[in-house]
């Protein structure tokens, strides 16, 4: 589906959940997830334990949420996750995280604006480098990490337990410094 730039699209950091926020949200992921774009879970969790994974993010101090609307409604989210304190080697690289978008939301620019808003809140924070990974499956996914400049630099063949099979996955990690020179 082509871009549609009459479509008012956002995408923003939540620190708290307003009005229809965590409906939205549980919506969602659940598409997602029915469609097999989940973050893990391959069919929908009961709605509390949904309602408790989204208002447990928020507490969590290394995460932030960030959400990306399509005419006023949630359509996808993801995180950035940033290392704790005690991880001084780690401390300049963040993992991009929990990535999804609702069937509905996708084909409006969506992915872009979100992956591009969590790596600027990643260099805002002085991280350096942005990390993810990612099941085989979500070739949707994977093309647009590639296509905003994510290096594959490995593969796991035992990454995840899908209907009976193991499925791959695959690490990426994207320089935040235009600067940096990447072995």
């Amino acid at each position: 589906m082509p871009e549609d730039h009459s479509v008012p699209r956002k995408v923003e950091r939540l620190t708290e959940l307003q009005g229809t926020d965590l409906h939205d949200l549980c919506d969602a992921a659940e598409a997602a997830i029915v469609d097999g774009g989940g973050f893990g879970w391959l069919t929908p969790p009961p709605r509390q334990m949904m309602e408790a994974y989204w208002k447990g993010i928020l507490v969590v101090p290394e995460r932030d949420l960030f959400v990306a609307r399509l005419d006023g409604t949630i359509g996808g989210s993801a995180q950035l996750v940033r290392p704790t304190r005690n991880n001084e080697a780690g401390a300049t690289v963040g993992t991009l995280s929990t990535f999804f978008l609702a069937p509905w939301s996708r084909g409006y620019g969506l992915a872009v604006d979100l992956i591009e808003r969590i790596a600027q809140s990643a260099r805002d924070a002085g991280l350096e480098v942005l990390q993810l990974d990612v099941r085989e499956t979500q070739e949707r996914a994977i093309h647009v990490y590639e296509q905003l400049g994510f290096r594959r630099w490995g593969s796991n063949p035992r990454y995840a337990w899908v209907d009976g099979k193991w499925m791959t996955g695959f690490y990426y990690f994207r320089d935040l410094n235009p600067n940096s020179v990447t072995p």
